[in-house]
């Protein structure tokens, strides 16, 4: 596989669940887990009558943190500043994560969501280019994700290629999302059961079509 890590700017932490907007589970969504998963959250969680999204909300760390002294900084300027405006999204390490990155397909928009920053939130939007692969961060030693567990000839990670699409004409912060959540949770509307408040910790998230179109329209209305 071309060898995209070096042209990189830094490497995120994805998958970390260090995230600073993390929430509990609510209880109703594990008793849904539970019942349709039948109580595991490893690998094996998935299945092939799983929902299909073509909409994602995928997180990246925009402010300088190091693991083992490398810095896995990675915003969507530094996205912006790659060759072709193109990385591969690598280093998720949850499988629930990587098996929505395994959905994913050639030409499906994603919101690049600032994490475990100052103000964490929706920056920009990105478009899958190349659908899941094997992720070569797992089996180098010197990197901060690698899985001395993953096996070459049964690799546990995948990973995708991103393609910077555009800023969000304002940046769309947390603490405003969640306004929307907790009204839509109290009297309805699209964003009542959306994962980043649900299963907060997930690094990749998907979107239904209708989160993912009023979260686009809130980007020409006033704060809230």
């Amino acid at each position: 596989m071309p060898p995209k890590k070096k042209a990189r700017v830094s490497k995120r932490n994805a998958g970390s669940g260090k995230d600073d907007d993390r929430e509990p589970v609510s209880p109703a969504l594990k008793k849904r887990k539970a019942a349709t998963s039948g109580g595991k959250t490893d690998e094996s969680s998935a299945s092939s009558g799983s929902p299909q999204y073509n909409r994602w909300l995928m997180k990246s760390e925009p402010e300088s943190r190091f693991e083992n002294g490398i810095d896995v900084k990675f915003g969507i300027e530094d996205l912006k500043a790659l060759p072709d405006q193109t990385s591969c999204w690598d280093g998720v390490r949850n499988y629930q994560a990587r098996n929505f990155m395994r959905q994913m397909k050639e030409g499906q928009l994603a919101f690049f969501y600032h994490s475990n920053c100052k103000e964490p939130g929706i920056a920009g939007i990105m478009k899958i280019v190349k659908e899941a692969y094997v992720d070569h961060t797992q089996f180098d030693r010197k990197d901060v994700h690698y899985d001395a567990t993953s096996k070459p000839d049964d690799p546990k990670w995948s990973m995708v290629d991103v393609q910077y699409q555009r800023m969000m004409k304002r940046f769309l912060p947390l603490s405003e999302l969640k306004k929307y959540h907790l009204q839509h949770r109290a009297k309805g509307g699209p964003l009542k059961d959306m994962a980043l408040f649900t299963r907060a910790r997930l690094s990749v998230q998907p979107l239904t079509t209708e989160e993912f179109d009023f979260i686009l329209s809130l980007e020409d209305k006033e704060p809230l």
